[in-house]
């Protein structure tokens, strides 16, 4: 059973899109319809640190459960998506990118209207061509690009360091008795052996090991913009005419592109994207639902 646009307006502004295996991945934001059915073909989900980014998911086999909206991607698949503007309009192309990310098949979305450009007696009384090319849709996407860690190891520094010392040394110091000091030593006279000890003191180094801090280290980013060059082939149809009867060098109405005309002559500009009113012929657009 496909989801209604009224069950995605009353999820819009509290629920969250969540994927089979119940991760979070952001709250609901813009629906997008298909401009000639109105059925929701796309939903995007906000993301990034603040909610600041929109990413468009395609509601193919998504469903509601509760007060959220379930979805079979995963989570990084979601957040790797090509960032397309969700300014209101889908275009073909963008789509056609968006599908290719998610693995999705041929869609009515990106049907391809050879058949209806080739056989244009089987619509209105039309008998103008169509004529289509390839653009170069160009987006960013992030991913992983590497990984930096802080690790701390031990190692061991042979330090020497001079340290000054002290040490006592004995010095004999001779004395000569006179007569003021000879009444105080001759009660003491005596011949005989004796012995006099002194201790003698020195100084050594003293090691101690303590664990002081010196600084901190930690790990920031920045960002670095740099530029690079994308290139791709892109195909487009040309239309010629299969009439001998008519000189194809000469231009004529049918031939000339609207491309090629000056801009003064464009009473009506082609544009990538289709409009609110889905005016657009041979193929659908999305816009947003209101």
């Amino acid at each position: 059973m496909s989801i209604t646009v009224e069950e995605l307006q009353n999820l819009a502004g509290h629920a969250k899109v969540v994927t089979d295996g119940g991760e979070k991945v952001g709250p609901v934001g813009e629906i997008y319809v298909d401009d000639v059915t109105g059925a929701p073909d796309w939903v995007t989900v906000r993301t990034g640190l603040f909610g600041t980014a929109e990413t468009f998911v395609p509601l193919q086999a998504a469903r509601v459960e509760g007060d959220d909206l379930v979805v079979p991607y995963a989570k990084d698949l979601i957040k790797d998506a090509p960032r397309v503007e969700a300014d209101g309009a889908l275009s073909p192309q963008e789509e056609q990118v968006l599908y290719r990310h998610y693995g999705v098949g041929t869609t009515e979305g990106v049907r391809d209207d050879s058949s209806n450009r080739a056989n244009p007696s089987r619509g209105a009384a039309d008998t103008a061509m169509t004529r289509s090319e390839e653009r170069l849709v160009v987006g960013t996407q992030q991913r992983e690009a590497g990984r930096a860690r802080l690790r701390k190891y031990v190692v061991t520094e042979h330090v020497t360091q001079t340290v000054p010392v002290r040490h006592e040394e004995v010095r004999v110091t001779r004395e000569p008795i006179t007569d003021a000091d000879r009444d105080a030593v001759v009660s003491d006279l005596a011949i005989r052996e004796e012995d006099y000890e002194i201790v003698l003191h020195a100084e050594t180094p003293a090691v101690e090991k303590v664990v002081v801090p010196v600084e901190r280290v930690r790990l920031d980013t920045v960002s670095v913009t740099g530029q690079e060059r994308v290139s791709a082939d892109l195909r487009k149809e040309q239309i010629e005419i299969d009439d001998p009867t008519v000189d194809t060098q000469q231009p004529t109405a049918t031939t000339t592109s609207a491309e090629n005309m000056p801009a003064a002559a464009n009473s009506s500009p082609a544009k990538p994207k289709s409009t609110p009113q889905g005016s657009k012929k041979g193929k659908k657009g999305k816009r947003r639902s209101r």
